[in-house]
């Protein structure tokens, strides 16, 4: 086999140009057989093999710098540079990340676990290149999808001015970007791939700069030549911007791909190459539904079904809000991309006219939302809390300082397991509840999702409701609005935590009682606004407090409780906030990751006894 052969990219300059289309099949069979086993992203990286093979045979990445937009096409370009024995661990905890990590592999240039950034961080190492007068060259891989995104606008703006060599390499699967138009548009674009037309172009310019009225003459042509293409070709957006444009390409055309790359390489110049590929290439099921085989768990080859269906909080709050937009009509949904991801393909399908994907575009969601709000609909915007980061200003700036009501369904809460620090969303609880006026509520099983979101939509003001993803474990009393619940008395010790954590903390009661100590154990339903008396009430019987989170600390309610406590004259014979510190957390499953940072209900257990010796 072509692929036992190719331990790093040097070894793909080796092979023949006859021997490119049999690599490619192969490394597809490779990457199709290797997510069936462990889960990953299938489709994105079924559909950017050619493309990834073509790229190594023009460029060195140990030293090229290559930008994923988004990471997850990253699977064939580990593959190909000596990480194919690792593929068993992808995204297991201590194993292969599923997304490009520069401490893995000097061929991973930068972190890339969301979107848009491609373009900016490119044109930021073609600048270092310059001012320190080194030399490799700079490529940013984008999604079309990732085009959605503003801040790839600003990235393009700025790299077409700024005549820096770089080349964008635009992988659209046709999700986005003007479709061609025409037999003249698929002419003209056979015609710009042909190294010929660029050695033409090139002497014609210099030989009008060398003759008399020369320049004056091309700058006429040229003008000409270019409104002719605005009114035909789809490329003048980005040769506006200060792009040389090459394509559309055949991404799935090695051999077109390798003289395409060859001639961008050589221009030295910013250049925008389009590439045409079909996500899910090569595997039926993920070519009939790309959505649905983006990110998978294992599953089975033949078929194309997931190992694992299972009935999730995503899935919960999407069927939730379906039956509530039946009795409600303000009631709308958004999604930045993730409709399927956010378990909105129900309420899409549902409501049609009520439901708006605004693609990777968090911010301009919630600024959306904010205008939805202000004119008296309910607009609920569903997204996974680490994505939910981009839009933090829009969140004070155009909710909150309105007192809008504007309900934010933050799936992806906490630990998220596969995805890695990229993804976890460990920074939510710091940023939310400092908004003022902003409540955020916290269900630990489905029962309270559901009570919780039609709590949330009859509220005044921005609301979230986060949760975690996966599926519940303990099921608790009804939820009647309070802002905490004691589950448990105890004289030794209060336990506090939120979500499904609260699990954690009834184990570790049980293991505490077999040990001879009292826990008491309040879950808080709300922690913002934060309404310390349940746990004040606690401290002042037991005298010490643990405070359980899979969230950053600074910020966190355990410093909340805290200064609270304190500020009302409260001491305390011990005080233990469990939760991940000033770090990122590693990629593995919720399990695994809870065991291995004590926060499960070992950890908890252990930690009490420690304060007890």
């Amino acid at each position: 086999m072509l692929l036992n052969r190719i331990h790093s990219p040097a070894d793909i300059k080796q092979l023949n140009p006859q021997e490119l289309p049999p690599l490619c099949a192969e490394l597809r069979q490779f990457l199709l057989e290797s997510v069936a086993r462990t889960g990953g992203h299938l489709a994105s990286n079924l559909g950017a093999v050619e493309l990834t093979v073509a790229i190594h045979r023009l460029y060195d990445t140990s030293r090229d710098r290559l930008v994923f937009d988004v990471g997850h096409q990253c699977y064939a370009h580990k593959a190909l540079t000596g990480r194919q024995a690792l593929f068993s661990t992808l995204r297991q905890l201590g194993g292969l990340g599923g997304f490009p990590r520069p401490a893995e592999s000097p061929h991973d240039a930068f972190v890339a676990g969301h979107a848009s950034n491609s373009v900016s961080v490119a044109l930021g190492m073609a600048r270092a290149r310059t001012l320190l007068r080194e030399n490799y060259h700079v490529l940013a891989l984008i999604g079309d999808g990732a085009l959605t995104g503003g801040l790839a606008y600003e990235g393009l703006n700025d790299a077409g001015a700024s005549g820096e060599p770089m080349v964008v390499i635009l992988n659209d699967n046709g999700m986005s970007i003007d479709p061609n138009v025409g037999g003249v548009a698929t002419h003209l674009s056979r015609l710009r791939i042909r190294p010929g037309y660029y050695r033409f172009k090139k002497g014609y310019h210099a030989i009008m700069n060398h003759l008399p009225g020369g320049k004056m003459f091309y700058r006429a042509v040229h003008r000409l030549k270019s409104g002719l293409k605005k009114a035909i070709y789809p490329c003048s957006m980005f040769e506006d911007m200060g792009f040389t444009y090459l394509g559309p390409v055949d991404g799935h055309n090695i051999e077109q791909l390798c003289t395409t790359l060859a001639w961008a390489k050589e221009l030295n110049c910013p250049v925008l190459l389009h590439v045409h590929t079909v996500k899910g290439k090569g595997y039926p099921p993920a070519e009939r539904q790309p959505e649905r085989s983006h990110g998978v768990s294992p599953f089975d080859l033949k078929t194309g079904l997931d190992r694992t269906p299972k009935v999730d909080f995503s899935y919960v709050f999407g069927h939730e809000l379906v039956e509530l937009a039946g009795q409600d009509k303000r009631i709308c949904a958004l999604t930045a991309a993730m409709a399927e991801g956010t378990g909105l393909q129900e309420f899409a399908a549902a409501w049609p006219k009520r439901f708006f994907d605004v693609g990777i575009a968090e911010g301009h969601a919630v600024s959306t939302a904010a205008g939805m709000a202000k004119q008296g609909l309910i607009p609920v915007f569903a997204v996974y809390s680490s994505f939910l980061q981009r839009s933090f200003d829009m969140l004070i700036h155009d909710v909150a300082l309105q007192k809008l009501h504007v309900v934010l369904a933050v799936d992806r809460a906490g630990l998220v397991g596969a995805d890695g620090p990229t993804h976890h969303g460990s920074q939510d609880v710091g940023y939310l509840t400092q908004i003022p006026g902003i409540s955020v509520l916290c269900p630990a099983c489905f029962a309270e999702l559901r009570v919780m979101l039609r709590a949330a939509l009859s509220m005044d003001g921005p609301v979230a409701v986060r949760y975690p993803r996966g599926g519940e474990g303990r099921v608790y009393p009804d939820w009647n609005g309070e802002s905490a619940v004691l589950l448990r008395r105890g004289t030794d010790v209060t336990l506090v935590s939120y979500g499904t954590l609260t699990d954690e903390l009834m184990t570790a009661a049980e293991l505490l009682a077999e040990r001879d100590i009292g826990a008491e154990v309040i879950k808080l339903h709300r922690i913002a606004p934060l309404e310390p008396e349940a746990v004040l009430e606690s401290v002042q019987r037991t005298g010490r407090l643990l405070v359980l989170e899979d969230c950053r600390e600074a910020g966190s309610i355990g410093q909340q409780l805290a200064s609270a406590l304190a500020q009302r004259g409260v001491s305390l014979k011990s005080l233990i906030l469990k939760n991940l510190k000033d770090g990122f957390a590693p990629q593995g499953t919720v399990t695994e990751l809870r065991r291995m940072l004590e926060l499960d209900a070992q950890g908890v257990a252990e930690a009490v006894e420690r304060a007890f010796s």
